[in-house]
């Protein structure tokens, strides 16, 4: 195919995923993959695994941030860097990584960010000081930029736009799936070794992951490879995003929904490990099984969307974040859990449901609107994640339920206005 064919042809499949904003010819064309086919059932274990490796990988350090402080003789806001450093990286490499993606193969690109940031996890296990750690953090993020947004744009294309829904909830699934055992993973693992031992093991089974997921993820059908690189086009796609208002609040709304989460999520636990509770890490991370929840809710939110409304169904999931951090105020344990677990629920609801909206709202240059969307959400995780260890440090649980509440809050009024603008 010659540079002239490839593009006319990259802009078709790429531009247009969903069969209403298409002509009937290229609805014709396009080659989908319908539910309840082998290659269906491929994709989705594949993106499952995807899933999980880039999850894994992004919030293993989660659980170890209090084991952070006090080997490296850090303040708990210092320690949340080893995380904050890994999604502002993988932020702004979504960008490049949707970029290059139009030139060379979504398959290769994906396994080889898969494999490259498994490896750097090891090296990040072994590093002597916190600031080479930090390194070894940071880079791991540029090099998982190449798995997120190209992932929800390969769905895009390839999954019959009937069952996109349910597809984007199975791959999110693979996502909370992914963050409960890295979390939960590393609590165990570091109890039995070290955290060192802890994240060299789960860099050592996320490369076996990328193995499998380039040998299950069936070639794209519907993508043509771009030659050459035109930054004007990649600069007025995304420009063309940011002056829409929906894809503008839909992209607030992934902001807030990661920032609430990974805000409360980070601390909680120095909340547990210090005094009435006094948890240790197999304790603590047992609290995030509670993500074994939100990968229902993610794989239940798209079908629900589908027959309900996406509008209603996101604002169920923001009224269960709000739920959950009020019952995280409660000095009991057993309220403080289930108030983790309401607002895992709601937050997996909110993302998944947001994720799917963003391809029905972009018309043109869908894999651009959801780089746009990722950066807006792990920018979230990156500030907000950062920020609220000063809260946290200054005025304990309480201030930092205060920040969230209002972010959740002001969630609300996003989703108020998206519905308003239809």
């Amino acid at each position: 195919m010659d540079r002239e064919a490839g593009l006319a042809h990259s802009a078709r499949v790429t531009d247009s995923f969903i069969p209403d904003e298409r002509p009937a010819e290229e609805q014709r064309s396009a080659q989908w993959t319908a539910h309840g086919t082998a290659a269906y059932r491929r994709i989705s274990l594949a993106l499952f695994l995807a899933g999980f490796a880039t999850f894994s990988l992004i919030y293993c350090v989660q659980p170890l941030l209090p084991e952070f402080a006090q080997d490296f003789v850090v303040a708990p806001g210092v320690a949340s860097l080893a995380l904050s450093l890994t999604t502002g990286l993988l932020a702004l490499a979504i960008f490049a990584a949707g970029a290059v993606s139009q030139m060379v193969p979504r398959r290769g690109l994906m396994f080889g960010s898969m494999a490259g940031a498994a490896v750097l996890n090891v090296a990040a296990a072994w590093t002597p000081s916190f600031p080479l750690l930090l390194m070894a953090r940071a880079l791991e993020g540029l090099v998982l930029g190449g798995v997120p947004a190209v992932a929800m744009a390969y769905l895009a294309e390839e999954i019959d736009p009937a069952h996109l829904g349910r597809a984007m909830g199975l791959y999110v699934a693979g996502t909370a799936f992914g963050g409960m055992m890295g979390r939960v993973g590393m609590g165990l693992a570091t109890d039995l070794t070290s955290w060192r031992g802890a994240m060299a093991l789960l860099g050592g089974l996320d490369l076996v992951a990328a193995v499998g997921f380039a040998l299950l993820l069936p070639a794209s059908r519907n993508f043509a490879i771009v030659r050459g690189f035109d930054p004007g086009f990649h600069l007025r796609a995304w420009g063309a995003h940011l002056r829409d208002p929906r894809l503008l609040r839909l992209f607030a709304l992934a902001f807030l929904l990661m920032s609430v989460f990974v805000a409360l999520f980070n601390y909680a636990g120095f909340r547990l490990a210090a005094p009435p509770y006094r948890l240790g890490q197999t304790a603590t991370s047992m609290i995030f099984l509670t993500y074994a929840l939100g990968m229902v809710a993610s794989s239940s939110a798209g079908r629900l969307a589908d027959r309900h409304g996406r509008a209603r169904t996101l604002g169920v999931g923001l009224a269960l974040l709000l739920a959950g951090i009020a019952l995280t105020l409660s000095a009991s344990l057993v309220l403080i859990v289930a108030g983790i677990t309401l607002l895992t629920i709601g937050f997996f609801i909110g993302h998944s449901v947001a994720s799917g909206w963003v391809g029905r709202v972009a018309h043109g240059a869908k894999g651009h609107a959801a780089s746009l969307y990722l950066l807006f959400y792990y920018l979230g995780s990156s500030v907000t994640g950062t920020l609220g260890g000063w809260f946290w440090q200054h005025g304990g649980w309480h201030a930092l339920a205060a920040l969230t509440a209002v972010l959740t809050l002001v969630g609300f009024w996003v989703l108020n206005g998206l519905r308003e603008a239809g």
